[in-house]
């Protein structure tokens, strides 16, 4: 096996396009797993670890524009104001190591279902930057997914940065696993608040083959929620969170396995549904009252 080590961008991209088997590596949490077990032996590992380019993070046009190799860690501890969806789940992921090695660049790269980044960033509709010596292009997070560990990349593209919207109002994350970190979700659920627009946005994850959003269950909760009386300190009607939760149970696919049956996964998704749903518009109650 060889191993790559580029010193910049482009001379990992030219690396790509030369050995196109060759599978990044950056924090290394989930590939050299793999590699321990015997799972896969590639030809070639390209290590993006000296690679500057792919390691910050910028604020542009109202999004954060965050590098491939930005560990889980920094998001949690400089980026919780202006993406408290990603950071939440950012706490879940692992131990403090696998944290600290960890990146959402990583965790697209994998393209798991069960990936902790990945209901966020889809119910925000986040976009993915990739790159290769032919140029660099964009993908909806929500259409980069396009099968259990499979993705739009080309092979001779890098994952370059994600760029995630900042906030318009609150989110939340939470999945069902049997502890809350250093764990494979059973399913989890990200869900935004745009107060401004009266929108909201979901994200389903390790209950399909790929994530996935409950469309019909963003459409009823932006019709159905009392967006003018986002002040008045009230919760939610009951009616509104339940019928939330079962529209998101719906929408997912899951398969029994040894985490958990497709029973309990559509049921622990409708709990989480209504549960986050609750919080974030009890958070955006106190923004409005604050």
């Amino acid at each position: 096996m060889d191993f790559l080590r580029p010193s910049g961008l482009d001379e990992a991209l030219a690396m790509k396009a030369e050995h196109p088997d060759a599978v990044p590596i950056a924090g290394g949490t989930d590939v050299m797993v793999e590699l321990n077990f015997d799972v896969r032996r590639p030809e070639a590992l390209l290590d993006l670890g000296r690679v500057g380019e792919l390691a910050g993070w910028t604020q542009e046009n109202g999004h954060v524009r965050l590098g491939a190799t930005v560990p889980y860690t920094r998001v949690v501890t400089e980026l919780a104001d202006v993406l408290p969806g990603l950071a939440m789940a950012s706490r879940t992921v692992g131990s403090p190591q696998i944290r600290n090695r960890g990146t959402v660049g990583g965790n697209l790269g994998s393209a798991s279902p069960a990936g902790d980044a990945h209901p966020p960033l889809v119910a925000v509709a986040a976009d993915v930057e990739v790159a290769s010596v032919r140029g660099t292009r964009t993908i909806p997070a929500r259409e980069f997914y396009t099968g259990p560990k499979k993705s739009a990349l080309a092979p001779d593209e890098l994952i370059v940065a994600v760029r995630v919207p900042k906030a318009a109002g609150p989110q939340q994350f939470a999945k069902v696993g049997t502890r809350n970190a250093m764990v494979i979700a059973v399913c989890s659920f990200a869900v935004a608040l745009d107060v401004a627009n009266k929108t909201v946005g979901t994200g389903i994850g390790s209950a399909g083959p790929t994530p996935l959003r409950a469309r019909q269950a963003e459409e009823f909760a932006a019709a159905e929620l009392p967006w003018n009386d986002t002040g008045s300190g009230e919760p939610l009607r009951d009616n509104i969170v339940r019928a939330f939760g079962e529209l998101v149970g719906a929408a997912a696919r899951p398969i029994d396995d040894v985490r958990g049956s497709a029973a309990y996964r559509r049921h622990a998704l409708s709990v989480l549904a209504r549960r986050t749903l609750g919080w974030a518009w009890h958070s955006a109650q106190q923004e409005v009252s604050n």
